[in-house]
């Protein structure tokens, strides 16, 4: 026969095991799925240069300086575009050059980015600042590469108002 109180301490130590099998599945999934989260963004470099609040002069070039790659692949150039109601045109011509290095080879693009449609309505997200991503190109690159890019505007008005930000994202 069972001594009195033997059979509840089996039920308590099955439940203890119980409960550290879950917390260490919880721990598992927890883990999992901060794994899943940090390999979703597979960005290389997102930086943006701020323009002048008085406008961006068609001779100010902006630049940017992209590290070394860390591993071989194809990756993707977009340009980010933040801009303003005080913006006066419907698009926005960009000339965007980008030279790899060690090679120096240079490849230009041209941007036509339509902003705001025939309605006068923009065409990016946004409240008082309107948001932009435009693809530039898909560029293969080699371990250890890295990239100059220089943007500038080709419109005929010197100087652009309402253009507040312009960035590079690589992916």
């Amino acid at each position: 026969s069972q001594r009195p109180g033997s059979r509840t301490k089996t039920k308590q130590s099955a439940t203890k095991r119980r409960q550290t099998i879950m917390r260490k599945a919880l721990f598992a999934l927890f883990i999992s799925g901060c794994a899943i989260f940090a390999s979703c963004d597979n960005k290389v470099y997102d930086i943006y240069n701020h323009t002048p609040i008085s406008g961006w002069e068609k001779n100010d070039t902006l630049s940017f300086k992209i590290p070394k790659m860390a591993e071989n692949g194809r990756y993707g150039i977009d340009l980010g575009l933040r801009i303003n109601e005080a913006y006066p045109f419907m698009g926005l011509t960009l000339i965007v050059e980008q030279r790899i290095f060690p090679s120096r080879v240079l490849k230009t693009d041209t941007l036509n980015c339509e902003l705001i449609d025939n309605s006068g309505n923009t065409k990016g997200p946004g409240v008082s600042y309107y948001q932009y991503n435009f693809h530039v190109c898909d560029m293969d690159l080699n371990k250890k590469d890295s990239i100059y890019i220089t943007v500038r505007h080709d419109m005929k008005r010197e100087i652009l108002p309402g253009i507040s930000d312009v960035g590079i994202i690589i992916e």
